[in-house]
């Protein structure tokens, strides 16, 4: 019955996934490569079998030997080559832990920022990510994405670290002498 959960699931059939699940088929099975069905229609990008899934009881959490998660996979996606903030929304107001970390300790923030999906930054920001998380070697998502010179994440995150009170820019002297000051471009708010 796993065979055809999955089949439902990828082929974003949400009444046959139900059915499935009502006939006694486990929502939170796992297939070859350890990953659920959630895990799938989080990386998918399909929300509607998201909420159908955590709705029929799929563990928000539940987590790959590597540590990959629900949430891990809707930041980005390596197939379709982009992030699902909507996703990623649905999955933290399920209870989705922000700060599970895959291999090298790159957390979901890490992640999302180093591929410069902003919109996906943003969501994990406003629910309280750590944006001074280090991953093992000791970078941050801002050191992690200045090497790939994302602006709009850039941005996002030298802000949420200043609002913190720490990281760079937080210092409560502007323009001390001898200081040197970058300013990214910011685009201007939309009208």
């Amino acid at each position: 019955m796993s065979t055809e959960l999955f089949t439902a699931i990828k082929a974003g059939d949400i009444s046959g996934m139900q059915r499935l699940i009502a006939a006694g088929a486990d929502v939170n099975v796992r297939d070859a490569e350890g990953l659920s069905g959630l895990m799938l229609a989080a990386n998918a990008g399909e929300l509607a079998m998201v909420k159908a899934l955590l709705a029929a009881g799929a563990d928000v959490n539940a987590a790959t030997e590597a540590g990959w998660t629900a949430l891990s996979k809707s930041v980005y996606s390596m197939e379709l080559k982009h992030g699902f903030a909507d996703v990623t929304q649905a999955l933290i107001a399920a209870g989705a832990n922000l700060e599970a970390p895959i291999g090298y300790g790159v957390r979901p923030l890490m992640l999302a920022a180093g591929y410069g999906e902003t919109a996906v930054v943003e969501a994990l920001l406003n629910a309280g990510a750590d944006v001074m998380a280090k991953n093992e070697g000791g970078y941050t998502a801002l050191m992690m994405v200045k090497q790939k010179f994302y602006v709009d994440v850039i941005n996002l995150l030298h802000e949420a670290e200043q609002m913190a009170g720490i990281g760079e820019g937080s210092c409560t002297s502007k323009n001390a002498p001898d200081a040197n000051v970058i300013t990214f471009l910011k685009r201007p708010a939309p009208n």
